[in-house]
Parts: structure tokens; C-alpha cells; sequence
């Protein structure tokens, strides 16, 4: 079975939090044409406050996600502080004394960032929102997986199923948050929750399999 070391693994989330900055101004523009055009700013400030507080070489993936989820619960402003920050808190601790990931354990990880962001939202797919890109990212890993793919594989398809479900966003109309006083002038514009949300799950695929045994 294919295992990622968990200790050291840390520097994936490293790798997540410079695109998040490298992000920045074009999540804040996506977010300033239908939002407050903050959600750039506010997310870059956050990952890169954590990224200063984790050991790449040392901290496992859960404790830099620990790291991550107290920085952007207790340190960022915007609606989206809580919501990824729950969301890498339950990851945390999915992935909470594994010696090795695999890719079921990566699996479980998922679904339990998913359950962490449905506890304190009421948002559902087609709704406009992060979950349009997690939800279907998730669902077609699991598929992968059952049909008997390998992790890089999965991986693989649900990086393809992330960006699918990111711009999909664009033809919807926002059902929750401040955009949603748009009604359909919301429509025509990426989601940034659904974007950042697509830049976490695609980095964190591209580092696991640039971390696989060839």
C-alpha cells in the first residue's frame, strides 16, 4: 500500500499557503465584484501567519493544519476565517496520531473538513459557495478509490472535479452570504470561496504525489 510519512509532511501545507499569498490580489478581485473584496487579503494574511509558526521539516500534516485552523479562527477577519478553520481543525484530527497516510486515510481527512464546514454553515451545492468545489472533489475521490484507482489516480480526478466545481460557480446565483442580496447580478462571477477552496485541494493533491514512490 502506497503511504505518505505524516512527520515532515507539514511542508505540503507550506506549499498551500504560498499559493494562497501568491493568490491574493486575484481572490480579493474575484471577491470584490460580488462580496466585500477582502477574502484575498484575509486568507493570505492567515496562511502566512501559520506558515511562520509550522516546522516544515518536523511538524506532521495534522499539526500544521492545527496551526492553520487556531491562526484563521482567532486571527483573520471575513466570514471565511471560521469556516476554513473548522474545516482544518476536524482534518487535524482525522490525520491525529497516523504514522502514515495512505489513501484512505486522505479520504477520511476530506470527509472530515466537509462535516466541519456543514456544522457551522447551512449552505448546500449549487448554493455559490466553497462547498460546490469541495463536494464534488470529495465525491469523485471516493468513486475513484471504489473503483479500484491508485492514489495518484484519485488524486488526480479529484483535482479535475475541484476545478469542474470552481467554475461552475460562475453561472450560479449566490443563495447565502452578502452576495446573495445580488440575486442575479451575482451571477457571471467565480465563487472566491469555491476558488481558494480549489487552490487548497489542488496544492495539497500536487504535493502528496510529488511525495509518492515513483
Amino acid at each position: 500500500m502506497t503511504t505518505l510519512t505524516n512527520k515532515g509532511s507539514a511542508a505540503i501545507l507550506c506549499e498551500v499557503a504560498d499559493v494562497i499569498v501568491e493568490n491574493r490580489t486575484y481572490l480579493s478581485e474575484i471577491d470584490g465584484k460580488i462580496g466585500d473584496g477582502d477574502h484575498g487579503f484575509n486568507m493570505s494574511k492567515g496562511f502566512d501567519r501559520a506558515k511562520g509558526r509550522i516546522d516544515a521539516a518536523n511538524d506532521t500534516l495534522d499539526a500544521a493544519m492545527s496551526t492553520l485552523s487556531d491562526v484563521l479562527m482567532s486571527e483573520i477577519g471575513g466570514s471565511m476565517g471560521p469556516l476554513y478553520g473548522m474545516m482544518f481543525a476536524d482534518m487535524a484530527d482525522a490525520l491525529s496520531g497516523k504514522a502514515q497516510i495512505d489513501a484512505q486515510t486522505f479520504g477520511e481527512m476530506l470527509h472530515a473538513g466537509l462535516e466541519g464546514v456543514q456544522a457551522i454553515g447551512e449552505a448546500k451545492v449549487g448554493d455559490k459557495t466553497l462547498l460546490d468545489t469541495l463536494v464534488p472533489a470529495i465525491e469523485t475521490y471516493d468513486a475513484a478509490l471504489g473503483e479500484g484507482a491508485d492514489w495518484a489516480t484519485a488524486l488526480a480526478r479529484m483535482t479535475a472535479a475541484a476545478e469542474a466545481g470552481r467554475d461552475s460557480t460562475e453561472d450560479m446565483v449566490a443563495k447565502v452570504g452578502r452576495s446573495s442580496r445580488l440575486g442575479e447580478r451575482s451571477r457571471g462571477v467565480l465563487d472566491a470561496g469555491a476558488t481558494s477552496c480549489c487552490l487548497i485541494l489542488v496544492t495539497l493533491a500536487r504535493g502528496i504525489e510529488a511525495r509518492l514512490p515513483a
